[in-house]
């Protein structure tokens, strides 16, 4: 799982001030310090606003899948309304975060009981068991760029058993699929 942003482009202006290098710097660290767990973040940028006795930050995120998140805090120090809005934004991507997780998680108490039933032999044509397999279906599957934990994010959002992506760390073709003990597992492809 990636915990830090690489190269993620950052863009510190400020409004009726003039930014100056540590606070920039500062803006810069606290942004690069968001947890990557989930989503993604593209793109950032930081507005930083003083009037009078009132310094006030911004911080817009634009994440991966559409996702925006943006948030705003106001103090009497510009060190302290960066701190405040990074809680915030810290604490959006985390609501953000479980409320995908809450709608594509099983439902408890709601298990279905099958009756079992027994088939015997004596209707069966033995002679269909030794043909040749044939395809039934086809399905086009869209392969897009992303990290794994972005893929087991995915999978768990999703009904499929398993979910091709091309990864992103080593740009090539892998595959991550449910295993029966409730795990997830990998499969990265080697070619000799």
């Amino acid at each position: 799982m990636q915990v830090a942003n690489v190269n993620l482009p950052i863009q510190v202006t400020g409004r009726h001030v003039s930014v100056s290098e540590p606070m920039k710097a500062y803006a810069i660290k606290k942004v690069e310090g968001l947890h990557l767990d989930y989503p993604r973040i593209i793109e950032a940028q930081v507005v930083l606003d003083v009037q009078k006795y009132r310094h006030s930050a911004e911080v817009l995120l634009l994440c991966a899948n559409h996702i925006s998140i943006e948030a705003s805090a106001e103090t009497t120090d510009m060190y302290a309304s960066i701190d405040q809005v990074m809680d915030k934004i810290a604490r959006r991507m985390r609501k953000y975060k479980t409320r995908i997780m809450r709608q594509h998680r099983p439902r408890k108490g709601e298990v279905r009981h099958v009756e079992e039933q027994v088939f015997s032999l004596d209707g069966l044509d033995l002679a269909d068991l030794d043909a040749e397999p044939s395809v039934v279906q086809t399905e086009k599957y869209p392969v897009k760029p992303m990290y794994v934990d972005e893929a087991i994010l995915q999978l768990e959002m999703s009904n499929r058993q398993f979910v091709v992506f091309h990864n992103a760390k080593n740009d090539r073709i892998n595959v991550v699929y449910r295993r029966k003990d409730n795990g997830v597992g990998v499969i990265e492809p080697v070619f000799s």
